[in-house]
């Protein structure tokens, strides 16, 4: 910057000043965009990259979402089953019913008695004739529990099992949550494989814009051996490569939620029928506007890291000879 240039600026009211100072950046950041499109096959080619890498470990993001409410959804729908002693009298199990029901823990409970239980495993078994030989029901009255939502983890619903089988007249009680565990155990492993993904594309992405900026500074070295010589000061030098690098990682970040958004409304219909199968109607969700945010703004942040990076270490070789 000439010493002229520094003199006006310095008879700039502090108010004048900032406005300048946003005005220069405006305008470098509108030049960075123009120089963009000077190659623009290898800048989009650039961009898919980007947008490819970023959108990888955010489409898995989406799915761990996806997996946390399903499995939440199942949460709820857990049950709890438990047999009655064969010799206990009507008027006890409602007494037991009662008792139940008082629980804090307990949401819905529901009542099968010997005969009831008898009829749906014959219409299910399809054991129907074969039972009608038999000279006694040997099925014992059931009593479905449904939690409560902050009792219907694993961890919560063996809890509950636990205070509900000190009832005298409960045999024994049944949870059937394995295969919910393991699910859990799967969406656990899922989120870790994502924060190992998504660190190791962190890293590409840098790189990736890194040694595309590297590539801008060799292409401009004749223009900024001028600029240093008629005296620019560094920060001017650098400003457009780094609204470069930043440019890149806002539009890699809109290309990587284009992306996510297809995969989710391809794959939308085959979960629905998936679900539709074990009875869930849960509508497959993708980035939220604040997720979105996240992802362009971590996305720019990654343009301009790779970019200074890049800028620090190649200006400094390039003097003006």
């Amino acid at each position: 910057m000439s010493d002229n240039a520094k003199l006006t600026r310095s008879k700039l009211p502090i108010s004048g000043r900032i406005v300048m100072f946003f005005i220069r950046h405006v305008q470098q950041a509108m030049a960075s965009m123009g120089e963009l499109w000077r190659s623009p096959v290898s800048s989009l080619m650039t961009m898919a990259v980007l947008g490819v890498s970023l959108s990888l470990p955010a489409a898995l993001q989406v799915l761990v979402k996806n997996a946390e409410t399903i499995t939440s959804s199942w949460n709820s729908a857990a049950e709890i089953s438990l047999f009655i002693d064969e010799n206990r009298s009507e008027q006890t199990i409602q007494s037991l019913l009662t008792r139940i029901r008082a629980y804090a823990e307990v949401e819905k409970v529901q009542y099968i008695d010997r005969n009831q239980a008898l009829e749906e495993f014959q219409r299910l078994s399809g054991f129907g004739e074969a039972l009608a030989y038999l000279d006694k029901n040997p099925l014992p009255a059931v009593i479905t529990v449904t939690p409560t939502q902050r009792y219907s983890t694993p961890v919560g619903a063996r809890e509950l099992l636990s205070k509900l089988e000190r009832e005298p007249e409960i045999s024994f009680g049944r949870l059937d949550i394995e295969w919910l565990e393991r699910l859990q155990a799967v969406v656990r492993l899922l989120e870790r494989t994502v924060m190992a993904i998504a660190a190791l594309l962190v890293l590409a992405v840098v790189l990736v814009i890194g040694n595309t900026i590297r590539l801008a500074i060799m292409n401009r070295r004749t223009e900024i051996e001028v600029m240093k010589l008629v005296g620019a000061t560094e920060s001017f030098i650098q400003r457009p490569f780094l609204y470069t690098g930043i440019w890149y990682g806002v539009i890699g970040g809109i290309l990587a939620w284009l992306i996510i958004n297809l995969l989710v409304w391809y794959l939308d219909s085959a979960l629905a029928e998936l679900l539709g199968l074990y009875g869930s109607q849960l509508e497959m969700k993708s980035l939220t506007f604040t997720e979105l945010l996240q992802l362009v703004g971590l996305a720019s942040f990654l343009g301009w890291l790779g970019s200074y990076l890049s800028v620090r270490q190649h200006l400094r070789a390039i003097e003006p000879s």
